[in-house]
């Protein structure tokens, strides 16, 4: 296996009090770290300290669960707006990327590309947009319709909208602000670009009211992975987060997007694969086993049950017994991608409705593991040395708990192996991904004449 040129990226994936559906039951979680603004703060310094890359925030613009039952159950039913958070903690770190998710769905693109110029700025350079469709209509409902749009429009929808969002960013040019108090030129007439957009979905005329910001572009990250969802990364992604089971799907995913990336004049290394990982770590197995079990053993199974129909699309399954098998599912027209994962893992292991949901409380289809830091780092080396990952998405089970083992048991190991980095490479969030800086079309036409 040939040593890569840089070492393997490592992304803090936070969710409040953890990954794991039960989290906020654990003794040493917070319970009301949804609204904790020091919580968060101590999470994201410690991954810098442990030099991550970037820590990333998932959203949704709605409550998914309708029953008031498993609802009253969840500890993640209240959360701050991944902006507005990362926006109050740029100040307070120096070097880690903040990764927010906002949907093309419900919202607009200038205001998307406004938020993250901003951010950007406020950074010094660290903001990266999660670009997702949504897949709940209980978003829908919050946004004057009465239902949730087809797949397909989404993903269409979805591909104009990035369009938009980044000809709004290259609205300036780099020095097109002269800001000349003697001439009296504040900026130069020449290097402002109005982007007059018109479309099936948008009409926006621009320009974009905040400069041209320090990456360029903030690092544009996707999670889609239906093949709509391949394609558009394909096009505008420079990190896929994604979920992989196997060493074979996830070289599979690999040399299937990487793949399609010329088609857009695109190269590998233009684009940066991190599937999730749910990782519990003990200093031995056992340890490790027992710190899983803890965990789920405080899973309500009403809980279980909604979670695994939530993650599957939607579906009811409160009228099938729980240890009997998962019936035939309708194609959703939510998360497609992650309902054939599940569907093909409870057929192929012969795993029962309740199984299935222990299965995912955790990593919810994600790649979870439970051991000693080395042998979490066979694993990670594995599919990082045999083309199935440029690096990982560290989902902790719980928090803060989870994430400081992670950082001082397996971080160490990964640096013994000389596969992480022990300083930043530099100050941007693109610096130290190892993604170019986009240069500006009108200076990419120059260089052309």
């Amino acid at each position: 296996m040939a040593q890569r040129r840089s070492g393997l990226k490592l992304g803090a994936f936070l969710q409040a009090t953890g990954h794991h559906i039960a989290a906020w039951r654990h003794p040493e979680a917070e319970a009301n770290a949804g609204h904790d603004f020091r919580h968060h703060l101590g999470l994201v310094q410690a991954a810098e300290r442990a030099k991550f890359d970037l820590v990333f925030l998932a959203d949704t613009n709605g409550i998914r669960e309708r029953s008031i039952e498993p609802l009253s159950r969840y500890g993640q039913v209240v959360t701050f707006e991944p902006l507005t958070l990362l926006s109050a903690l740029a100040p307070l770190t120096s070097t880690i990327g903040f990764v927010a998710t906002a949907s093309t769905t419900y919202n607009e693109p200038f205001h998307l590309a406004r938020a993250f110029a901003s951010l950007d700025h406020l950074s010094g350079g660290r903001a990266g947009w999660n670009l997702v469709t949504s897949s709940s209509d209980s978003e829908a409902f919050n946004f004057n319709r009465d239902a949730h749009p087809a797949h397909a429009d989404r993903y269409e929808r979805a591909r104009e909208f990035a369009q938009v969002v980044t000809g709004l960013w290259d609205s300036w040019e780099d020095d097109a602000f002269l800001r000349d108090k003697d001439s009296g030129a504040y900026f130069d007439p020449g290097k402002l670009h109005v982007l007059n957009h018109r479309g099936k979905h948008f009409q926006v005329q621009g320009p974009l009211n905040v400069a041209r910001s320090p990456q360029g572009h903030p690092v544009v990250v996707q999670a889609g992975s239906s093949d709509a969802g391949r394609e558009l990364a394909a096009e505008t992604a420079e990190v896929i987060f994604t979920a992989a089971q196997t060493l074979e799907e996830g070289q599979s995913f690999y040399a299937d997007v990487k793949g399609r990336l010329a088609r857009y004049g695109r190269h590998p290394n233009d684009l940066k694969i991190m599937p999730g990982v749910f990782p519990v770590v003990g200093r031995t197995e056992a340890e490790a086993q027992e710190k899983f079990e803890r965990l789920q053993a405080l899973i309500h199974p009403v809980v279980g049950l909604s979670l695994l129909g939530s993650t599957l699309g939607g579906v009811d399954l409160s009228g099938y017994p729980l240890d009997g098998p998962l019936p035939d599912l309708p194609e959703t027209n939510g998360p497609k991608s992650r309902q054939k994962l599940l569907i093909d893992l409870a057929r192929r292991e012969n795993l029962t409705i309740r199984q299935l949901y222990l299965w995912i409380a955790g990593a919810r289809g994600h790649w979870q593991l439970v051991g000693t830091p080395e042998q979490i780092v066979d694993r990670l080396e594995e599919r990082f040395q045999n083309d199935a990952a440029d690096g990982f998405n560290i989902m902790p089970p719980h928090l803060p708990g989870g994430l400081d083992d992670f950082i001082e048991l397996v971080v160490p190991e990964l640096r013994r192996r000389g596969l992480f980095r022990t300083e930043y490479e530099g100050r941007t969030l693109r610096e130290n991904l190892g993604l170019r800086r986009p240069a500006h079309p009108a200076r990419r036409a120059v260089a052309a004449e």
